[in-house]
């Protein structure tokens, strides 16, 4: 009984934060915003699409594939599967920057956020020039994460996965969708991880948690980089420390960043 009222109050005292003011009213501006996201979300997919044929026949082309690999489809309806699957990502991807977009604007309309972050000696961002700068550091960091996993990840793991297999004699015939999908989710992976610093210089700066207690829960954040890194790569240590290690580097330079700009 103890310890569920434990969580109960901590529960509470979190809904009470300026974070927990923050997230009541997004969930209300997204259920009144529901169908322009939706829109948002079709709209992305819709443009996607006829895209998603060149990318495919550019990832293909026999000189970005590994030594005697070929690449085959299974099943009739793979290929605009994979198509689809290809555009709801832009789509997610459009949906998920509008969301950015809407917290930092009701985050800094917010009148209970501006007082809880008074009473704690923090001005609230103002939502242009935040808006901006999350914009721009979004971008560079995604298009760092795409090259980081095109130019280090991808050919390493494909390089290393290939010669297991043929030093086992086996054919290395990929499935098309196995194969797009490999990479795909390796640079997801990347460009989800390298977005560590804009999220945490985002929570600090509008107080969803101080320094010190994102300090203090600094290992369960490290702890979370590797599960992602077991998520998104293959089952070996070298993906897994690969895909890890720069969300980890990353998320100490907000921590640095953060110091040194609120000190000035």
């Amino acid at each position: 009984m103890s310890s569920n009222s434990d969580l109960v109050s901590a529960v509470d005292e979190l809904m009470e934060s300026p974070g927990g003011q923050l997230l009541k009213q997004t969930r209300e501006f997204l259920r009144l915003k529901i169908k322009s996201l939706g829109f948002v979300f079709l709209f992305a997919i819709v443009i996607g699409f006829p895209l998603t044929r060149e990318i495919i026949t550019w990832l293909i082309e026999p000189s970005k594939l590994p030594e005697d690999v070929s690449i085959i489809v299974i099943t009739p309806v793979e290929f605009i599967m994979l198509q689809l699957r290809i555009a709801m990502s832009f789509g997610a991807f459009c949906v998920v920057s509008m969301l950015i977009y809407f917290g930092i604007i009701e985050g800094a309309k917010s009148p209970q956020l501006k007082q809880k972050l008074a009473e704690i000696n923090t001005t609230i961002p103002k939502p242009a020039p935040t808006f901006l700068l999350t914009t721009i550091a979004i971008i560079i960091l995604s298009l760092s994460g795409i090259y980081y996993s095109w130019n280090l990840l991808t050919p390493m793991l494909l390089d290393y996965l290939t010669t297991d297999a043929q030093s086992a004699g086996l054919s290395t015939e990929w499935r098309l969708s196995g194969y797009v999908g490999f990479i795909s989710n390796l640079a997801i992976a990347s460009v989800i991880g390298f977005q560590s610093p804009v999220v945490t210089l985002l929570i600090l700066r509008f107080g969803v948690v101080n320094r010190a207690q994102i300090k203090f829960y600094r290992r369960h954040i490290w702890f979370s980089s590797f599960v992602m890194g077991a998520l998104f790569s293959p089952p070996d240590p070298l993906s897994l420390f690969l895909v890890a290690i720069p969300v980890i580097l990353l998320f100490e330079l907000a921590l640095i960043v953060d110091t040194i700009t609120r000190e000035q």
